[in-house]
């Protein structure tokens, strides 16, 4: 994978080059917005662009929106903002992930990992006795067709993407809803208890992440 860093933060930006280069991945840097665009432009076989929000010329925000409108490429957004309304912005804009400073380099080459294992595998998704398929937009369990409403499996392939990490309500929101149809966090949990009813046995799949939202946990 080629790796696209933009950060004004040169020890930020040496950091993730140094562990991206022990896993063997190959990496860009930007210090700024604008040179970001500008790398991302000449250079189309980028596969994954990790975005500073904070930095000079054009903010992170910004080179995240216009990326958008050229690419479907995967965008991390890196910031010490802790603001929940922040991270459901960059969502909103078309961020895949959203990782708060300080932040751990390991973890970040889990994501990345994560990210190139499903890029390798677009099709089918299987966690323990669940198996989804992207592409024909259906989920079965033991083999076992669900037949599920379409915010259900968007939220259950959502969950299952994210595999053993916690997703916050408002990062559910802003993925599997349109905020003009807002109706409260209720209608997420909602929408939980039908899936974990639709499990059955396996429901226990979905942990309840108390005061913050839900985790997909499934062993094989």
């Amino acid at each position: 994978m080629k790796i696209l860093i933009a950060d004004d933060e040169k020890r930020i930006r040496d950091l993730i080059t140094d562990y991206l280069t022990k896993e063997a991945y190959q990496s860009l840097e930007a210090e700024n917005g604008a040179q970001a665009l500008d790398l991302f432009r000449s250079h189309p076989d980028i596969d994954l662009v990790i975005l500073d929000v904070m930095m000079p010329d054009l903010d992170g925000w910004t080179v995240c929106r216009r990326i958008r409108k050229e690419s479907d490429v995967p965008i991390f957004m890196l910031t010490a903002r802790v603001e929940t309304n922040d991270e459901v912005f960059g969502f909103d804009l078309g961020a895949d992930d959203y990782i708060k400073k300080p932040f751990s380099p390991r973890a970040l080459i889990a994501r990345i990992k994560a990210l190139e294992k499903k890029r390798l595998s677009p099709g089918i998704l299987t966690a323990g006795p669940l198996t989804i398929d992207r592409q024909a937009r259906y989920a079965s369990l033991d083999g076992v067709r669900l037949d599920l409403p379409p915010k259900e499996y968007e939220l259950l392939l959502l969950l299952t993407e994210n595999r053993d990490r916690a997703l916050s309500r408002d990062q559910i929101l802003a993925r599997v809803w349109d905020f003009q149809y807002y109706k409260g966090m209720r209608t997420i949990d909602t929408h939980i208890k039908k899936l974990r009813k639709r499990l059955g046995s396996s429901a226990d799949c979905i942990k309840t992440v108390r005061n913050f939202g839900y985790r997909f946990e499934a062993e094989g």
